[in-house]
């Protein structure tokens, strides 16, 4: 029998903030519905010349990566240290980072990576809400594991 499993709980993220830490950050204690997400890439651009022949070129562009997590996650505490640093020195923080998917036997690097937006205190409801992190990477090379 095929093992057709798409789990995403199985799922490790790690993130490298060289400048901040010596060792990769193990994500953990994700959002309820939504962990991780990527917006789709617009890879190329066409035109249509007035004589009705499609010119279609490559154009490079960056990756924008949401990751929530839970109020109470443990994450949160290194990426409010991004966050800081990059208040404090007016730079961006370069972060890379690994994702494991066993479920497909695939992982996922992302280079080159900037937090560019973040939420900087969970939202009081009934209970804390997830707090969202999106961050912008140059590139992201997907392999087999």
């Amino acid at each position: 029998m095929a093992g057709n499993f798409i789990t995403s709980a199985n799922g490790i993220m790690t993130l490298t903030i060289a400048s901040l830490f010596d060792a990769p950050i193990t994500l953990q204690n994700w959002g309820t519905d939504r962990a991780w997400e990527q917006e789709a890439v617009e890879m190329l651009e066409s035109q249509m010349s007035i004589d009705g022949v499609l010119n279609r070129g490559y154009v490079p562009r960056p990756v924008n990566q949401t990751l929530t997590f839970s109020a109470a996650s443990p994450s949160l505490v290194y990426l409010e240290a991004i966050w800081t640093a990059q208040q404090s020195t007016m730079t961006a923080i370069s972060l890379g980072a690994e994702l494991t998917v066993p479920s497909t036997k695939r992982k996922y690097t992302f280079t080159n990576g900037a937090m560019m937006t973040g939420s900087v205190a969970p939202n009081g409801g009934t209970v804390l809400e997830a707090r969202a992190f999106t961050i912008q990477w140059e590139k992201v090379f997907p392999a087999g594991i």
